[in-house]
């Protein structure tokens, strides 16, 4: 699908079902494009759910992980990347870190996230999954649809063309 957030805007922007996200997420990733269907996680702190669900063969989806706005530590790093690569994620959004960004930056998957930290995440074990999240303005729900480009972040109750 060839698409840019902004023909998205123009066409799409008077319907109910459209959301457009605050434009506080930074890009990473080597895919600066991407879309598909969410998956959400809500976890602070803590990168074990995020690992499971990256583990699963996908086509098509897009994980958004509420991860609190935390600073404190990264939610990802280059071997969940190459995870979520590996089993056809086609991007992460992330309310929180990442770490291993240059890294990252060579994989071919796009991510938005807070910031980055050196800092890996616990491992506790917390978190829910396919749970409402909201953040940067946006109700993210599974199985809604997500577009990211340089422009910004769109997210669709139904499929947009």
């Amino acid at each position: 699908m060839t698409f840019t957030t902004a023909d998205l805007c123009d066409k799409h922007s008077q319907e109910d079902h459209f959301q457009i996200a605050e434009p506080l997420l930074k890009s990473y990733g080597g895919n600066p494009v991407f879309c598909g269907q969410i998956s959400t996680l809500k976890t602070f702190e803590d990168n074990v759910l995020v690992r499971t669900i990256l583990e699963e063969k996908v086509q098509d989806r897009v994980l958004v992980i509420d991860g609190g706005g935390s600073h404190r530590c990264a939610l990802v790093d280059e071997e969940l990347a190459k995870l979520a690569v590996s089993n056809g994620w086609q991007g992460l959004v992330i309310y929180g870190c990442i770490r291993d960004a240059a890294k990252i930056n060579h994989l071919p998957i796009g991510i938005r996230a807070l910031h980055t930290h050196p800092l890996k995440s616990h491992k506790k074990d917390h978190g829910d999954r396919d749970l409402l999240v909201s953040f940067a303005g946006v109700n993210f729900k599974n199985n809604h649809f997500l577009y990211a480009d340089t422009d910004g972040i769109i997210v669709s109750a139904t499929m947009l063309s």
